[in-house]
Parts: C-alpha cells; structure tokens; sequence
C-alpha cells in the first residue's frame, strides 16, 4: 500500500510489480479451479468405465479360455485313399 501513495519512480516500480503479481496469482486461482473441475470430471468419468471395461476385459478372458465341451467338427471326412496321381515316366510334362 505504502508503494501506492509514494510517487517516487521506484514506488511506481513496485507497484506496478504487485498489481501485475496479483494478476497472474488471480489468473492462476482461476486456472486452478478450473483444472480442479475437469480433473473431478475425468475422475467420475473413469469411475463410470471403469465397470464397463471390467466387464470387457471378463469378455476377452472368456474367449481366450478352451470351450468347455468340445466341438463337433465342421465339413466332412474322406474315408478312402486319396488316388496316387503323378507325372508319367517320359511323358515330359
């Protein structure tokens, strides 16, 4: 206050100073606050997904694991012997 009624160009000086200080540290409060917001947000934003990604990962670990009974074949199985083709002697093919 006393850098505020002195009219000498130091006082002006650091009056200046401490207003601009003042400024900055009302700037910062609000930044704060703000950031105190979000990050209250985000938080019960988490908390939200949270089960929802217990619920994925519970999901993922059910695929991962062998099926419980095991599971009938799918297409057909050929019983008989396959015929022996091959290339004939001297046929140049």
């Amino acid at each position: 206050m006393l850098s505020s009624v002195l009219s000498s160009e130091r006082a002006i000086q650091v009056n200046m100073e401490i207003m601009g200080t003042l400024v900055r540290l009302r700037e910062m409060l609000a930044t704060s606050k703000e950031l105190t917001g979000k990050l209250s947000e985000l938080e019960r934003r988490t908390g939200e997904h949270d089960k929802e990604i217990q619920t994925i990962f519970e999901a993922i670990r059910q695929l991962m694991s062998p099926p419980k009974t095991p599971r009938k074949k799918i297409g057909f199985e050929v019983k008989e012997r396959a015929a022996a083709y091959g290339r004939k002697k001297g046929s140049g093919t």
